[in-house]
């Protein structure tokens, strides 16, 4: 099964809440707890989630797989102009989920509480690499990963994630687009403090300990940028980035970060607009790279989890669509330029038989397992002293980042 190898955080956070009466404020103890060897009570979930996404598929119509492999952007906002944008999204386009940008707290909530209109359960996800803060103006700021102290560990990197998480399921987000593992060679260069420096095994280890608190609180993780960002000197929201690097420089520097998130039964990876052409001799973009993303990240290095692309709308996906990401062997596809018409265009490629129904349905199972996993059995989001719950504690653990 494709899913067998998976799920050590994110399970062991769900069931943590399920058998033992945990909050979603995370997994409560040491770091080196929440890495363990399989239980049959996670083997029992991985089947219920292999069942209910089965079950779930077989009443989908076309449309309704198609849209779940798409998540177009929104700001957190509830202007009439955002809120009708968002409630097409779910009625008229059966989206699978949804990016919130910049807004507030109290929006980005509503929104979440909005979507439990939807059919089918939503991913609402935000960019969220040094917590809410880069998104939510009156969410808690703690510190860019690459300013983070030198004597931050995995136990406190672990405790952040943990915090994150805690914050994004009071507001009912269930994916962070983080963390960050590029390497970054120059630090003045485009991912610069975003990324937690240039050393490949702090990377790893930092990236990796922030992830699993995140999942450890039933919030999805999502590395980026596959397979790193860290040397090209050019932008991908403007131009197609070239990684120079050789077959050994790429395995030995920008793969062993998320080779150890791999390898850590992490749930999320994505994919950037950047040419390998030690990967790709046609260098396309990884995000629309067969490969990179089946040969590398599915084949060499063995993941089993979501595989998202960067923005479709970015300039360095310029001339590329949903067909060719998801012909690819992405999952989901992150800020179309237009959604309507990238939908559109994939269910025509269907019937067509341009595009095998057998890869629409292979992306929309892996995302309805996932989307069982971290389901919330709440009625809703309390809006009652919402900010004050999110800034909850978060001081000191800010000052812990930055020693």
């Amino acid at each position: 099964m494709i899913f067998r190898n998976i799920l050590h955080s994110l399970t062991l956070g769900i069931i943590c809440a399920i058998t033992s009466g945990c909050s979603s404020s995370g997994v409560k103890g040491d770091y080196a707890d929440s890495i363990k060897t399989v239980s049959p009570r996670e083997t029992d979930l991985t089947s219920e989630a292999t069942a209910y996404s089965d079950s779930l598929l077989n009443c989908l119509t076309l449309e309704q797989r198609v849209g779940q492999c798409f998540m177009p952007s929104i700001y957190s906002r509830v202007d009439e102009a955002t809120v009708r944008r968002f409630r097409s999204y779910i009625s008229d386009l059966h989206v699978g989920g949804i990016v919130l940008l910049k807004g507030d707290v109290e929006s980005a909530a509503l929104l979440s509480d909005m979507s439990l209109k939807s059919e089918v359960p939503l991913f609402i996800a935000i960019d969220a690499e040094w917590g809410l803060g880069m998104r939510l103006e009156d969410a808690p700021d703690f510190p860019r990963n690459g300013r983070i102290g030198e004597k931050a560990d995995e136990e406190l990197l672990f405790e952040y994630g943990s915090e994150v998480a805690r914050e994004c399921r009071r507001i009912g987000i269930n994916m962070v687009l983080g963390p960050v593992v590029d390497v970054v060679e120059n630090p003045g260069g485009i991912i610069g403090s975003r990324s937690f420096g240039g050393d490949p095994v702090r990377v790893a280890e930092l990236g990796t300990a922030y992830a699993r608190g995140l999942e450890g609180g039933r919030v999805i993780s999502v590395a980026k940028h596959f397979p790193g960002h860290g040397s090209p000197s050019a932008d991908s929201h403007r131009t197609l980035p070239v990684i120079r690097r050789s077959l050994h420089q790429l395995d030995s520097i920008d793969l062993y970060p998320f080779r150890h998130y791999i390898e850590s039964g992490l749930s999320g990876v994505m994919v950037g607009h950047l040419a390998v052409p030690a990967v790709d001799p046609h260098s396309l973009p990884a995000a629309v790279s067969s490969p990179v993303i089946d040969d590398l990240l599915r084949g060499e290095l063995g993941f089993r989890g979501l595989v998202l692309t960067d923005a479709l709308n970015m300039g360095g996906a310029e001339g590329y669509g949903a067909v060719a990401a998801l012909m690819a062997g992405a999952d989901i596809v992150i800020s179309p330029a237009d959604t309507g018409r990238e939908i559109a265009e994939v269910v025509e490629g269907v019937r067509k038989g341009e595009v095998p129904v057998s890869v629409i349905d292979d992306r929309c199972r892996r995302i309805l397992f996932y989307k069982y996993l971290v389901r919330e059995k709440s009625a809703g989001v309390m809006l009652e002293g919402i900010r004050e719950d999110v800034r909850t504690g978060t001081d000191s653990l800010r000052l812990r980042l930055e020693r």
